[in-house]
């Protein structure tokens, strides 16, 4: 990723919810993204520039996305489940990874084949604006229960040596 002068810095492993914040960043981006090339692009053929923009899309969420549930489900959730006060929204968040999972398959199959010549019919275009823009809106309300409840829910139960845990389990994934 480029660094741009002035930005804040992405978090690091000593820092998981940080991790999980910048990676919300990257996903409302490319979420973003795809719904305007969808809704720009429909009906013809991709330019160079959005081929490539969608490509860097697809590969994100086809890599990154996965382990970023995988941080969620496996290392933080469990650590918060017996928590009263965020047990509702765990197992709705949970519901909602699986929903932008078969989203997010049907969206990279239209983009690929799309990708690769075979400009998507009329029904196709719209099944596909529809799928992304419903991957934006549901990533929009999942994010805001992390970022406003669950994270700083975390943040305020968990001790630093949990965190640390958390952070070394992030880590782990990544090697």
């Amino acid at each position: 990723m480029a660094v741009q002068i002035g930005a804040k810095p992405d978090s690091g492993f000593d820092d998981p919810l940080g991790m999980l914040k910048d990676c919300h960043r990257r996903i409302e981006r490319f979420v973003s993204l795809l719904a305007r090339v969808a809704d720009q692009a429909s009906g013809r053929p991709l330019t160079i520039d959005e081929s490539r923009a969608v490509e860097a899309a697809l590969r994100y969420f086809r890599e990154s996305g996965p382990r970023h549930n995988s941080d969620e489900e496996q290392s933080l959730f469990p650590r918060l489940k017996d928590m009263p006060s965020v047990q509702a929204e765990i197992v709705r968040l949970a519901g909602e990874h699986q929903e932008a999972d078969a989203l997010h398959t049907e969206v990279a199959d239209l983009f690929t084949a799309w990708l690769q010549g075979q400009t998507p019919s009329a029904e196709e275009a719209r099944g596909l604006r529809e799928m992304t823009h419903r991957l934006a809106e549901l990533y929009r309300e999942h994010i805001l229960v992390e970022e406003d409840h669950v994270f700083p829910h975390a943040a305020r139960s968990l001790d630093s040596a949990t965190l640390a845990a958390i952070g070394r389990e992030f880590q782990q994934r990544r090697a």
